[in-house]
């Protein structure tokens, strides 16, 4: 008998719903989200791309505003000659996620803005992009 409540209670809770917070996602009230990819392992930035990917799939990408930042060894994600990743990050792209890349890191690493992927968009500072994300509200993911 305690084994059948157990797998009745299984049961619910695979088949639970999530519950929308107020405001519930909407055109108007759009989930603001930011990722950042700060890591250039391919592993890694699979599962950001992946993750944002989920998050418009799960809102529909009209509820959705979104960002991802690359900064430090991450900015490998913006990159042209990275022909996978490139790929993943135009078709999310046309979805309307905005696709940024740290100048400070660019500089760094010698990337000029013609190797980025096209639509790309630069700031100064990958972290204080995050940072001002973070202070209007918009909710950082970091899978």
């Amino acid at each position: 008998m305690r084994k059948l409540i157990g797998i009745l209670l299984l049961t619910l809770l695979i088949s639970a719903e999530t519950e929308f917070a107020d405001p519930k996602p909407s055109i108007d009230e759009p989930r603001r989200i930011v990722f950042s990819i700060v890591s250039g392992e391919d592993e890694e930035i699979h599962h950001v791309l992946s993750a944002a990917n989920n998050v418009l799939k799960f809102y529909g990408p009209e509820n959705v505003e979104m960002e991802v930042v690359a900064y430090y060894h991450g900015i490998r994600a913006l990159l042209k000659k990275e022909k996978k990743i490139a790929l993943r990050v135009d078709v999310l792209m046309q979805y309307d996620v905005t696709f940024i890349a740290c100048g400070n890191t660019m500089q760094t690493k010698g990337i000029k803005p013609s190797e980025l992927v096209e639509g790309s968009e630069i700031v100064t500072a990958g972290i204080v992009e995050m940072i001002e994300r973070v202070k209007e509200g918009w909710i950082n993911i970091r899978p």
